[in-house]
């Protein structure tokens, strides 16, 4: 079972900047914890995302040198990947495509069919420059813009990716709406379709939620979960204020009790949910 930390998501939407030096103390201490890849920072717009405009200074500082941790940095379009791709420290790069038309737009001011073809472009840099892309497909349970949604329609997006050579795609509950037979449901379609594909789920959910989200998306067979320490930021469109990003800690706690096979180190983690502290309060 791959755990996919994301303190990225958990920090871009915080109001006061992060000083550089609190963001590496803590990216230092998650990747002691054993989690399978740190989605660390992202390579867009300062003044679409301010709060991550210290990446490319933060990862020169990252110490990966006791670490099977691999980096992942968020990119929106072909720039944000070449300034990414530079760097040898991070192994993926993570762009966010829509199944929602209008979200795309709002999100990134281009079509699902100019999102597809700077996909494309980014997936050919990555294989020139030793990247693997991972798609995050936004809106992926669903959306509140009454824009056309079915599992089927993941499946097609899912269909074009895959024939592109992109084998990591997570579909993400951007509205925090999905219940637990939408996740049974679509991933169920999914792995089934694309049995070589590895599905990651990019859930949020309110803390007394986690559990059964997490379970039901074990059950089914996903063996990549985003989640965040003490369930910080990821999902600002949610009517619900108190739904965010699965709590790492209640993550963990589940997929033991469901025995699931993991590489975390307990006391890693209660180290960093205290160093949590310095940087969310």
């Amino acid at each position: 079972m791959k755990l996919i930390e994301c303190p990225r998501d958990a920090m871009q939407g915080l109001t006061d900047f992060v000083p550089t030096e609190t963001k590496i103390n803590y990216l230092n201490r998650l990747l002691q914890v054993g989690f399978d890849t740190l989605d660390f920072g992202s390579f867009v717009s300062p003044k679409a995302i301010p709060q991550m405009r210290d990446t490319a200074e933060v990862v020169e500082k990252l110490d990966l040198s006791a670490t099977k941790t691999k980096l992942l940095a968020i990119v929106a379009n072909l720039r944000g990947a070449q300034e990414a791709a530079v760097f040898e420290q991070i192994t993926y790069l993570g762009f966010p495509l829509s199944i929602s038309e209008t979200f795309q737009l709002k999100n990134t001011n281009k079509t699902i069919a100019q999102a597809f073809d700077e996909v494309s472009e980014i997936q050919n840099l990555c294989l020139n420059a030793n990247k693997q892309l991972v798609v995050y497909l936004s809106m992926g349970f669903g959306n509140h813009y009454g824009d056309s949604y079915s599992p089927e329609l993941v499946e097609q997006f899912s269909e074009r990716l895959v024939g592109m050579g992109i084998n990591i795609i997570a579909p993400s509950d951007t509205i925090g709406t999905s219940t637990t037979d939408d996740i049974k449901t679509l991933y169920g379609h999914l792995l089934k379709k694309f049995p070589n594909v590895e599905f990651g789920a990019h859930l949020h959910a309110k803390s007394s939620h986690v559990a059964k989200k997490v379970r039901a998306a074990y059950k089914t067979g996903v063996q990549r979960i985003d989640c965040a320490v003490r369930g910080f930021g990821g999902c600002p469109l949610a009517e619900d204020k108190l739904v965010g990003n699965l709590a790492t800690e209640l993550v963990v706690s589940e997929l033991n009790q469901l025995e699931a096979k993991l590489t975390i180190d307990e006391q890693q983690l209660a180290q960093a949910m205290l160093a949590s502290q310095y940087v969310f309060g």
